[in-house]
């Protein structure tokens, strides 16, 4: 070959790959789609669609090469191009399925979201990932309707509220079974790994039908992760300013082909005494807290799950160590807690499976001078059996659950032997639900269900839900009606009953909660040419109680009364939620909650302590792919509380102010196996009023001079007659701080 040669060769290859080209056009329901994503897999190499949804992208080497196509909410699509397929002509994309998860917790069986007739809202993974959080209590609070509620300043117990009902009425489930419940309400949340949560599940309102008891104001079902669905090996860790560290180790190992298991580690540790307020107490419960859990898959048959937790935490004055334990030198609230669970299912058939569940929990507890020892044991086995006939989707069901309770407090004394008694409970349940599907657009639900309560006798639940839509599902309506009841347990979920100076008094036995809820749910989905998807659902909701026990801090400012309400309790509102994903990587969260609750009894309308009348919740996220960061906020708006005040002289607010809480993230992903993420909490840096502690200086009392009647006098160094309370509280001490982590997977296994 000639020199001449060589260059006339070497310049015809050099013209071909200039000339080498890839055009198209891509649709959606017979409309251009602007800015959809062209890249060429495994290159650094793409483009986007014009206006008319045109693109060309142009190649200098092409060897079986494939094109992605990706547009947010729809799927994406993968094209082979060669030298003969050029020209791909009209490419059409769907919206993407997904965005209609399937959910279980509405009616024990998985079903499109779209086709629940129950109303249930899902928050994936990721959406916890854009506020790191060291327990599933805190992570929740960016849900709309949905408030973490403290419950004492010293020691940072807190229970979930949903539209502003009280924490005992919301039921807590994983894995769809009741884990969280009784003496483990105010503390079982806080050992859950965020990191182990594939997406949870809420739902709002009585779902007594389908859960007895507790659930009447609604449910939170925690799925956790299938082992194969997860990475070999996965560490997520952060530290904050204020000392915080927490860390979750995940690793998955096989057992064979079809057999899997996930083995989860969180560690939590708080051990930096912080008094930012200047009350000589503890800003924030420090805490030394180990939670290991292990869930075994085989095939689809079988899973099964274990997790221990143990917790050391104390809260109280700055010099306050455990050589002071329920002395009266120091004040101190120390809460020791042992937990063991063991939860699983088993598919007889597709139609046919047993669920159980078994958890035993120890608390060995000092509130100053007021010991707490308790413990509960509670069993819980259900059988499901489901059956479609036509029309109708049937299932029915078999519950039993037993529970066991002792501790050292009044709620176990027996008056007349004058020693303390445990109390055993066997709750076994019956029920049956009917899911009749008219057409594609029209179905209806009723559901009844039967409990033997071994204290408190025969309890009926029934409910009826109905939905309604058009036929691509864009439109949905709901129309909800049903009852549900609940058991007290006083000192097991109100932890105001065991802090502080005040006496807690029972009138009389206390009888099951019940109520009677209707809601009704709208909610609309539109897909934009451009590419963005816009989802809003408006909720109506309206729940009476006929007996609802509710704690009287009102009658005797030294103590805390528990009678059955004889009146009606009264929770209504409605809610707003609002998503917008764009195509520039921008995803908007937005939510609104309006509540109107009150209690009326003897001709009186109060409203109740620590109820919002408004909360607000937004999370905006934008991401640029080019540099891998994605940008989150996040934050809350909660309306005036009202607060326990200690009788008319008490010079603190009757109400909270209205708070905002503010939080910024920013992401970057290095590669598919490690990420670094840091930010500031709290960026408005909100905290409540110093004096949430009544004379914090006089824990014990010493300096309190009372009457005959044990009530507090106004005196030259007490003024206004108060006593120590911890229980006026509505939100954290903790102002802003900063927080620095990283994420590492390994996916090879």
């Amino acid at each position: 070959m000639t020199f001449r040669s060589f260059i006339l060769i070497f310049l015809f290859q050099i013209a071909s790959a200039q000339e080498i080209s890839v055009i198209g056009k891509v649709i959606y329901n017979e409309q251009p789609l602007e800015g959809v994503t062209v890249l060429l897999k495994g290159l650094n190499l793409g483009t986007i669609t014009n206006f008319k949804g045109q693109f060309k992208l142009d190649f200098t080497k092409l060897k079986n090469q494939k094109l992605i196509f990706s547009y947010t909410g729809y799927k994406p699509i993968v094209k082979k191009i060669n030298y003969d397929n050029l020209n791909l002509g009209t490419i059409t994309l769907e919206p993407d399925e997904s965005l209609d998860e399937v959910v279980v917790s509405g009616t024990l069986k998985p079903v499109s979201k779209l086709d629940s007739s129950v109303p249930v809202e899902v928050y994936a993974k990721t959406f916890f990932k854009a506020n790191p959080t060291a327990s599933i209590f805190e992570a929740l609070e960016n849900i709309n309707g949905i408030r973490p509620q403290l419950n004492c300043s010293v020691c940072n117990t807190g229970d979930i509220h949903i539209n502003g009902q009280e924490g005992s009425y919301t039921m807590i489930l994983i894995d769809g079974l009741p884990i969280v419940s009784g003496l483990s309400t105010v503390y079982g949340l806080s050992g859950i790994p965020q990191s182990l949560i594939e997406r949870v599940e809420v739902i709002k309102g009585p779902a007594s039908t389908l859960y007895g008891s507790e659930a009447i104001g609604g449910v939170i079902n925690l799925i956790t992760r299938l082992p194969e669905n997860t990475s070999k090996l996965a560490v997520d860790s952060f530290l904050s300013g204020w000392g915080e560290v927490n860390t979750d180790v995940g690793y998955k190992y096989r057992l064979s082909n079809k057999n899997f298991g996930l083995l989860g580690i969180n560690y939590f540790n708080y051990s930096n005494p912080i008094d930012n307020n200047q009350d000589g107490f503890t800003d924030l419960t420090l805490q030394d807290r180990i939670s290991i859990f292990n869930k075994l898959t085989f095939g689809t048959q079988f899973s099964v799950a274990t997790r221990f937790v143990y917790e050391d935490r104390w809260g109280g004055q700055m010099n306050w160590s455990p050589k002071y334990r329920g002395g009266d030198i120091l004040y101190g609230e120390s809460i020791y807690t042992s937990r063991f669970e063991i939860f699983g299912k088993y598919k007889f058939n597709s139609r046919f499976s047993f669920s159980f569940s078994f958890n035993d929990h120890n608390q060995n507890s000092f509130y100053g001078l007021t010991p707490f020892n308790a413990d509960q044991t509670i069993g819980f086995g259900q059988f499901v059996w489901d059956k479609k006939i036509k029309k109708h989707d049937i299932l029915f069901g078999l519950a039993y659950r037993y529970t066991y309770y002792d501790d050292d407090t009044t709620a176990t004394f027996d008056e007349l032997l004058q020693l303390n008694q445990e109390t055993i409970s066997h709750l076994p349940g019956i029920f049956i639900q009917d899911e009749i599907k008219f057409n594609s657009k029209n179905t209806l639900l009723l559901g009844l269900r039967y409990d033997y309560n071994s204290t408190h006798g025969n309890i009926l639940t029934p409910r009826v839900n109905y939905k309604i839509s058009n036929e691509d599902k864009s439109k949905v309506f709901r129309l909800s009606i049903g009852s549900g009841y609940r058991v007290a347990q006083v000192f097991t979920e109100d932890h105001a009953a065991l802090t502080g100076a005040r006496d807690v008094v029972f009138l009389e036995d206390l009888n099951p909660k019940r109520s009677w809820n209707i809601s009704g749910n709208f909610l609309k989905k539109l897909y934009l040419k451009q590419g963005a998807i816009i989802d809003f659902d408006i909720s109506i909701f309206h729940t009476r109680f006929s007996n609802k026990i509710i704690p009287d801090y009102d009658s005797d400012p030294n103590k805390i009364i528990y009678t059955n309400l004889y009146g009606s309790s009264v929770n209504q509102g409605a809610s707003l939620n609002l998503n917008l994903l764009i195509q520039n990587g921008i995803r908007v969260n937005l939510g609104a909650t309006y509540i109107d609750s009150y209690i009326e009894n003897q001709d009186l309308r109060i409203t109740p302590y620590l109820t919002e009348s408004f909360q607000g919740v937004w999370k905006v996220e934008k991401k640029w792919k080019v540099s891998n960061l994605t940008l989150d906020i996040t934050g809350t708006s909660t309306g005036p509380l009202r607060l326990p005040t200690l009788g008319p002289l008490d010079p603190r607010p009757n109400y909270s102010s209205t708070f905002h809480i503010l939080n910024f993230q920013l992401t970057k992903s290095w590669n598919n196996t490690f990420e670094t993420y840091g930010g500031v909490k709290n960026l408005l840096d909100f905290t409540p009023t110093a004096e949430s502690i009544a004379r914090s200086f006089d824990p014990f009392d010493n300096e309190v001079t009372f009457n005959a009647q044990g009530d507090a006098l106004s005196t030259q160094n007490n003024p206004f007659a108060l006593t120590f309370d911890p229980s006026y509280v509505y939100a954290s001490n903790q102002g802003i701080r900063f927080f620095f982590g990283l994420r590492w997977k390994l996916n090879w296994f």
